[in-house]
């Protein structure tokens, strides 16, 4: 898989995150728990791709400017 593509694929999974982020402090539901349930392994799995993809994208700051589209 290219960066480009990865790049991608970890920006979707953390607009996820801060879209259940956002379920959590408007509405105090927690589309995760509430689809795979309360802290499970599955659950504690997801949170922490997020995680790791929000860490990831904190290069992406760097990539920006200096990134030339061909």
């Amino acid at each position: 898989m290219n960066s480009k593509a990865f790049d991608y694929t970890a920006l979707i999974i953390t607009i996820i995150g801060a879209i259940n982020w956002g379920l959590i402090g408007f509405f105090r539901f927690d589309l995760v728990a509430w689809l795979l349930g309360d802290m499970t392994l599955l659950s504690r799995i997801v949170y922490a791709v997020v995680g790791i993809c929000g860490l990831y994208l904190i290069s992406l700051f760097g990539r920006i400017g200096t990134s030339e589209d061909n």
